[in-house]
């Protein structure tokens, strides 16, 4: 029996266990090399990321949004800065509990809470949801001290829409609201929390152009959702700025001459098709629809029998009246059925069949040329001239003047108004009528029209050229094509024809026996010319004209007649025309013609370099 092992024995069992235990460690530590290189080197990016996110959060971020100006560089519409809360999706593990938690420090209404859940529901990815927005500081404060019990929620720093001249010019510049769904449905990038879509006006028409493009914001967060640090930024493209053609501080003028009438004015530049003011009155604040309207206020606006959500100089149908006496007595020139030296002569009446048409005075005029009919405005004067015309010829004329055509402003409620024609008349299943001819003679019966395309009836009889007019002269610093009266064409009717309707014109302002005495300017070596209207909204018989004394004033405010003015000035070298709409002014001490005086007045001395030598020796530079 052996009692000891041989040495040599034992050494070589001994050396090939070390061998078998040092292989497997080699083999070990192989394969930990092998995975830390297929962790730090092939995937280390895609782990680095991983980390990353654990602490980074990305989002894009809203641009701002352009501004508007007018032609002075006042602002009309701008922005200013707002604490909002936002909601990071991605941040949080239960985005209804969360949201459960913040109403506990900030009430939501059930119309917000269920708007939240929708939008979490189609949330996007970097597309942070907007809680509430407008936070005051007390507000802002609450929730930052419960940011540990609310994961996913920031609170941020946005932009809102800010309109220094409020009401003045709501209509014209417009306002911006959050997107709606349909919106947000067709461009995601809408859901950013700030983005407010234009929905009127300016803003709304230079949409795209106003909006600008997003950036991206990197944020590192703690891990409750808490803002440690702003890592990287890159700004959106701010939308470009837009210049108007509007003049703000005759703008305000201009309000201040309607006072309280429910009103329109317009103000063109006639050589160029430049709008300078166009006021509808009553207006609205516009930035109540970047915060919210209450139910109450949209009730008092929809109940106003002053229409303040109507923007009036653009979508407000009226009928002419008198002021659309020129147009026709221009259509009879052209088709020769008229000369200036006619005679026409004006018993008080018009007689077509059984119909008897009346002049708006009732012991008539006697006999009248061209220059009197339209000084005097009267009626039977262009009833005769309109049967004489035909409908055809008149709205071949009243189209090319501007009027119940669409015109290209930049006004996206715009309405083209009508002018009416026998084959119009027709496809509405009906006869054209002699006696439908003769009042439109008088600019009453079908016709509708807006004050703009009566502001651009009277630029285009001033300058005889076919201005357009238009809103923006300048984005982002480009000036916009028609700054200049060769932009526009000259019109085909002879000259000779419009000088002889600026005389008539002239002379309502002017001479003794014009209609409009109260619209003579005060200012030295200046005059204006012009045309009054008066239009019925409501059809007085035959009999009640007779036999009763039907004064129009009587009638309740809803049915007495518009005024309307038309004007251009300076009468020798036209510059500016206008056109003003006082909704049931009636005649006396509320029609348009001294409105019209005080607009024009101002807009004369609202620019030096654009007015007569004599204006600045009486009255100074302004």
């Amino acid at each position: 029996m052996r009692l000891f092992r041989n040495p040599n024995q034992t050494r070589a069992t001994f050396t090939r266990r070390a061998a078998l235990l040092g292989a497997a460690e080699l083999g070990g530590f192989a394969l930990l090399a092998g995975r830390l290189y297929q962790v730090q080197v092939l995937q280390g990016r895609h782990f680095a990321l991983l980390a990353r996110g654990n602490r980074v959060t990305s989002r894009l971020v809203a641009p701002v949004r352009g501004q508007i100006t007018d032609r002075f560089a006042v602002t009309l519409a701008g922005n200013r800065q707002n604490w909002r809360a936002l909601l990071m999706v991605e941040e949080t593990a239960n985005a209804a509990a969360t949201l459960d938690r913040f109403e506990q420090i900030l009430p939501l209404a059930p119309d917000e809470r269920a708007r939240l859940n929708r939008a979490i529901a189609r949330h996007q990815r970097f597309i942070p949801v907007l809680i509430k927005d407008f936070l005051d500081w007390d507000q802002m404060a609450a929730i930052e001290a419960n940011a540990p019990d609310l994961p996913g929620i920031i609170v941020d720093v946005g932009w809102t829409r800010l309109y220094p001249l409020g009401p003045s010019l709501a209509h014209q510049v417009g306002y911006v609201a959050p997107p709606n769904q349909k919106e947000v449905a067709a461009n995601p990038l809408l859901a950013l929390p700030g983005i407010r879509v234009g929905r009127a006006g300016i803003e709304q028409f230079h949409e795209t152009t106003l909006r600008g493009r997003p950036g991206d914001l990197q944020l590192e967060v703690s891990p409750v959702g808490r803002v440690v640090r702003e890592l990287s930024r890159q700004d959106g493209i701010p939308g470009p700025d837009i210049t108007l053609t509007l003049d703000a501080a005759l703008q305000q003028s201009v309000i201040t001459h309607l006072a309280d009438k429910s009103a329109s004015a317009v103000v063109m530049d006639c050589t160029n098709g430049e709008v300078l003011a166009m006021a509808s009155n009553p207006s609205f604040d516009p930035a109540l629809f970047d915060s919210g309207v209450s139910e109450a206020q949209w009730h008092a606006w929809v109940t106003d029998p002053r229409t303040p959500l109507v923007n009036k100089p653009c979508a407000g149908l009226y009928a002419p009246g008198s002021t659309f006496k020129p147009a026709v007595a221009l259509a009879a020139l052209e088709a020769g059925t008229l000369t200036p030296s006619d005679v026409i002569t004006c018993p008080g009446y018009y007689d077509v069949g059984n119909t008897r048409f009346h002049c708006w005075k009732k012991g008539g005029h006697g006999p009248l040329t061209l220059h009197g009919g339209i000084a005097q405005s009267c009626d039977v004067f262009f009833y005769e001239t309109a049967r004489r015309a035909g409908m055809d010829a008149i709205a071949a004329l009243a189209h090319r003047m501007g009027l119940g055509v669409g015109l290209p402003i930049e006004q996206p409620d715009a309405l083209p108004g009508l002018i009416p024609t026998p084959q119009w008349r027709r496809r509405h299943g009906h006869r054209w009528n002699v006696g439908d001819t003769v009042v439109a003679g008088i600019g009453q019966g079908y016709i509708q029209i807006t004050p703009l395309a009566l502001a651009t009836y009277a630029a285009r009889i001033a300058s005889g050229r076919a201005v357009q007019p238009h809103l923006t002269r300048a984005i982002g610093g480009s000036l916009q094509p028609g700054a200049t009266a060769r932009d526009w064409p000259a019109l085909p009717t002879p000259e000779a024809y419009l000088k002889q309707v600026r005389a008539g014109m002239w002379a309502v302002v002017n001479d003794p026996t014009g209609t409009a005495p109260l619209a003579r300017l005060t200012l030295p070596g200046v005059q204006m010319a012009g045309k009054t209207g008066s239009a019925q909204v409501r059809r007085v018989s035959r009999w009640v004209r007779e036999h009763t004394n039907f004064n129009s004033a009587d009638l309740p405010w809803k049915y007495r007649p518009h005024a309307l003015f038309i004007a251009f000035a300076p009468y020798d070298a036209p510059r500016y025309a206008l056109s003003v709409v006082i909704e049931h002014g009636n005649e006396g001490p509320e029609a348009a013609a001294p409105v019209a005086r005080a607009i024009m007045t101002d807009t004369l001395l609202r620019d030096p370099a654009n007015r007569p030598s004599a204006l600045i020796a009486a009255n100074g530079p302004t």
